[in-house]
Order: C-alpha cells, then sequence, then structure tokens
C-alpha cells in the first residue's frame, strides 16, 4: 500500500522574466516524514515553498500539498499548515503575547497553553514588544505562531538562524515531538549537518533543480571516505586517478580529499610516497555534497 504524500510535485517551475526561479521540480514527501531541503543559498528553496504554499503564483507544472492542489485549493492547505517564513515581520508595537494569540486567532483556533508552554521553553518574554526583540527572538515568535496549533504539516525556511546552539537543541526537540506527534517537518536549510542529524529524507537543490532526494541513510552510503595525507603526496600525482575531490583550503596542512574510486589502487599509489601520517575516514553528509556546491 503506498503512503499518502505530504507534498507531491510534477515539473513545477516558477520564473521570473528572464530569471531562473525553480525548474521542472519533481519532489514527494511522505506524510509523516521529517524532510530536509538543502541547497545554498539562491539555490531556490525558498522559491519553492512561497510556491507550494500560493503565495506566489506557479509558472507551469503542478502541485498537491496535503492532498489539495496548489492553485484550486490552496486556503485549505493554509488551514492545514504551520509556515515559518526565512525572514520574519510582525506589527512592531504588538507584544509578544498578542502576536502570538493574533496568528492563533486567525486560525479561529486555541492555543494559549500550549503558547505559554512553548514561550517558557524558548525562554521568550511574552510582555516584550516585538519592536525591542534581536533577530534570534523574533525567529522564536515565527516559530511559536507556526508550531502552536499543531498543524498537519510544518514548513520551516532556514528555521535555525539567528538561534544561538541551546535554543537550536530545544528547537529541534520540539520538531520532533510534533513529528511524534503526527506532523509532516519539511524544512529547508543550507546547514546539512542539521540535516544529517535531524532527518529521515531530504532533497538537494541547486541552480533551481533537484539533484538527489532519497532517505538520508542512503545518500551517506556513497562509498565515498574522508582521505587526509601528510607527506610528499601531491594533487599532481593523483591526476591519474578517479573519483577525487579536493577539499582543501588556505589554512589547511596536508593533502585532503574525498574518494569514491578503487580503494587498492589509492593505496598502491600511495605506497610509493613518503608518508607521515594518514586517516580516512567516513566523510559528513555536508562534504559528500561540497562538490556540489562547488561544481
Amino acid at each position: 500500500m503506498e503512503k499518502a504524500l505530504a507534498i507531491d510535485t510534477t515539473k513545477l517551475t516558477k520564473s521570473y522574466g528572464g530569471s531562473r526561479g525553480i525548474v521542472d521540480l519533481d519532489l514527494t514527501v511522505e506524510a509523516g516524514d521529517f524532510f530536509g531541503f538543502i541547497g545554498p543559498n539562491g539555490a531556490g528553496k525558498s522559491t519553492t515553498i512561497r510556491t507550494l504554499l500560493g503565495l506566489i503564483h506557479l509558472t507551469s507544472g503542478s502541485a498537491r500539498v496535503l492532498g489539495h492542489d496548489i492553485v484550486e485549493e490552496k486556503e485549505k492547505i493554509l488551514s492545514k499548515v504551520g509556515y515559518l517564513p526565512s525572514e520574519i515581520f510582525f506589527y512592531p508595537k504588538m507584544r509578544v503575547k498578542e502576536a502570538i494569540r493574533y496568528s492563533a486567532d486567525l486560525r479561529g483556533a486555541s492555543c494559549s497553553k500550549r503558547a505559554e508552554e512553548l514561550c517558557e521553553r524558548l525562554d521568550l518574554d511574552p510582555m516584550k514588544r516585538v519592536e525591542d526583540l534581536s533577530l534570534g527572538n523574533r525567529k522564536k515568535v515565527g516559530i511559536i505562531c507556526a508550531v502552536q496549533h499543531h498543524p498537519d504539516l510544518l514548513i520551516l525556511d532556514e528555521p535555525t538562524s539567528g538561534l544561538d546552539p541551546l535554543m537550536q537543541k530545544e528547537f529541534f526537540s520540539i520538531l520532533m515531538e510534533e513529528n511524534k506527534e503526527g506532523s509532516t517537518i519539511f524544512f529547508s536549510s543550507h546547514i546539512l549537518s542539521e540535516v544529517q542529524a535531524y532527518c529521515r529524507s531530504a532533497a538537494f537543490i541547486k541552480d533551481g533543480k533537484i539533484l538527489l532526494s532519497d532517505k538520508v541513510g542512503n545518500l551517506e552510503q556513497t562509498g565515498t571516505r574522508k582521505v587526509t595525507v601528510y607527506g610528499s603526496l601531491t594533487k599532481e600525482k593523483l591526476n591519474g586517478l578517479s573519483g577525487i575531490t579536493f577539499t582543501n583550503d588556505a589554512r589547511d596542512e596536508g593533502l585532503k580529499f574525498l574518494y569514491n574510486g578503487d580503494i587498492q589502487k589509492l593505496l598502491t599509489l600511495l605506497a610509493e610516497e613518503k608518508i607521515r601520517d594518514i586517516t580516512i575516514t567516513e566523510p559528513t553528509l555536508e562534504e559528500i555534497f561540497m562538490h556540489y556546491y562547488e561544481s
């Protein structure tokens, strides 16, 4: 039996005149999943999200969110979704508790007890005016507005920017609780370590196109190894090997690269060099995908 889909797009495209937005996106997110939408800044993550929510009009293709068409049934989608945009704006003279209550009232929901709990967990003073809040605290208000009504789908665009590490940990605890209660979590990020730590599935977008989409566990099992060599080895001596992506920067000592070629060929070449030290480990998800950023 096929699982229900929270998000299902077919060749979804959004163009801005001559500028690129998103191109022929085929993306599926299963209901109940914890899904990461990965890509560098400007890759098309926010455009995808705003198109799915009907905040901007698609150019071509189609999409359904929670079973509803994004063009014909936008209101039904918005009634079931919690949304945290990458940039958050509130009426500046409002107090925090008023902004949160206003968001709940727009949905016809009674969330005061849940909102109070979330304010306490995120260390947010509900009596402060929005205009007096730091970027991180404004982000907390947005999180509470998105989460307080227990939506069927939570869409979060770069949600951790502005949050300190302690608050990031609490934020993800809240998301995991919502997911356990049945909410589908869809969050965009350019920080792959977040996706690796919390998501079960992920898609990678660059230049408005989906490059890969799979379970995070499958994305990690690429056979790639992270190699660091200290000694006489140079990049030029590795030119005969395929499957190498160099990862050195100006501060690095030694020669660092990702390798998914024939390990026996690499070891044979290394045996001919004067090696002081070597480490071969499994790379992080961020390191695996780094060549997509750079290529």
